[in-house]
């Protein structure tokens, strides 16, 4: 008896863990749940890469704009490759 759990226990692991990739794969990777999405962006200040002088944008300055605003982690592996590039 106890050697079919041996077999029976990994595998019924197995069949879970596909239903929950599978139920994964059903997701539209578009619509990411976000509490911001909709919302204005929050006004900020930040200082200018190249010139120094501080940039304050405001959801009414960026309005009609296209912008990026890139944010950095320290433990964001893809962060950290593209950190000496923001640097240069």
């Amino acid at each position: 008896m106890m050697r079919h759990w041996k077999i029976a226990l990994p595998l019924l692991l197995l069949v879970v863990l596909a239903v929950f990739l599978a139920q994964g794969l059903t997701r539209d990777p578009r619509k990411l749940p976000s509490v911001r999405v909709g919302k204005p962006a929050p006004a900020f200040s930040l200082p200018d890469l190249y010139k120094g002088q501080a940039v304050v944008h405001t959801p009414e300055s960026m309005k009609g704009r296209v912008w990026l605003l890139n944010v950095f982690a320290s433990w964001c592996g893809a962060c950290v490759t593209e950190h000496p590039r923001l640097l240069s």
